[in-house]
């Protein structure tokens, strides 16, 4: 076997397709496909996928990024139908849209490219950075201010530590990063208190999903410590971006846009950021074009 293949391992029954990252000795270092997990596991554990599976699996994943932006096309013409100024409707060739900013911190680089190609599909105006999640509440103590966007993506890989599993699933140490998540959002959450002006999204599979909203999110994972797909804090960012400034997102609303239902995602009612101008201008940070991705070591 070799970095890149496909496997699954025997003993947890094939239940989630890996993509080997690199190979130690006799030791596989394994990054999902589709979840926010980073496994190990002997060779000897291993399965390649059959390719019959693997195709079926990049079938799927293209029909839910279609499904997506479909998804994203009718909340925009949504969107365009409800413009009014005065109390009439506004044609759509008389303003201009300003959708909310995303800036996002990833902790797999990998993740990181393939979010900002969908927001960038989406036409979500989006900064990225691939930043360990050690690093991210410094990484944001210098971005914010120097960024100011409306919507932060805190998230990377987590999950339950094996020795603490059985223990106390409340406790912040049983966690691999769920304390660098809370870290992270106290930062942001000291650059703007408010959960309307400045909208988080935080944490990855199995993260400690009530100590991010205590410590200010708006949205976190994982309510029932379950794995997450790895473009699910995007969809709701994206989702908040495009949702008007007078109405709110309910975790209702953002629930078809994701795999993870309500197990792996809650949050907050919080008030949309979107907003329309008057009259029609060139407003570049709506274009495509806006959307850039930089890496932060």
């Amino acid at each position: 076997m070799r970095p890149g293949e496909w496997v699954m391992r025997k003993s947890y029954g094939g239940d989630v397709t890996f993509a080997i990252h690199q190979i130690n000795g006799r030791l596989a270092i394994l990054k999902g496909v589709d979840v926010r997990l980073l496994a190990d596991a002997p060779e000897s554990d291993l399965i390649p996928v059959d390719p019959a599976n693997l195709a079926q699996n990049v079938e799927l994943d293209r029909k839910r990024k279609e499904r997506s932006i479909r998804q994203f096309g009718r909340l925009r013409r949504h969107n365009e139908q409800n413009v009014r100024s005065g109390g009439k409707l506004v044609p759509h060739n008389s303003y201009f849209e300003v959708p909310g900013r995303v800036l996002h911190l990833d902790g797999d680089q990998h993740y990181l490219q393939k979010s900002m190609q969908l927001y960038k599909e989406l036409r979500v105006p989006a900064a990225g950075y691939f930043v360990s999640e050690g690093n991210m509440a410094a990484a944001l103590r210098r971005l914010l201010p120097e960024l100011q966007p409306d919507i932060v993506v805190v998230t990377g890989h987590d999950g339950i530590l094996k020795q603490r599993r059985e223990k106390d699933i409340f406790n912040l140490s049983s966690y691999k990063n769920s304390h660098n998540f809370v870290n992270a959002v106290k930062v942001a959450r000291e650059y703007d208190r408010s959960r309307d002006s400045l909208v988080i999204v935080a944490g990855a599979c199995q993260s400690h999903f009530e100590a991010l909203l205590q410590a200010g999110a708006n949205f976190a994972s994982s309510p029932r410590r379950v794995l997450i797909h790895a473009l699910d804090p995007l969809y709701i960012a994206a989702k908040v971006a495009y949702t008007p400034l007078r109405e709110t997102v309910e975790i209702a609303d953002i629930l078809p846009h994701t795999l993870s239902g309500l197990e792996g995602l809650g949050g907050l009612e919080t008030r949309g950021v979107y907003r329309i101008g008057l009259p029609r201008v060139s407003w570049t940070e709506t274009a495509a074009s806006a959307v850039q991705e930089s890496v932060q070591g």
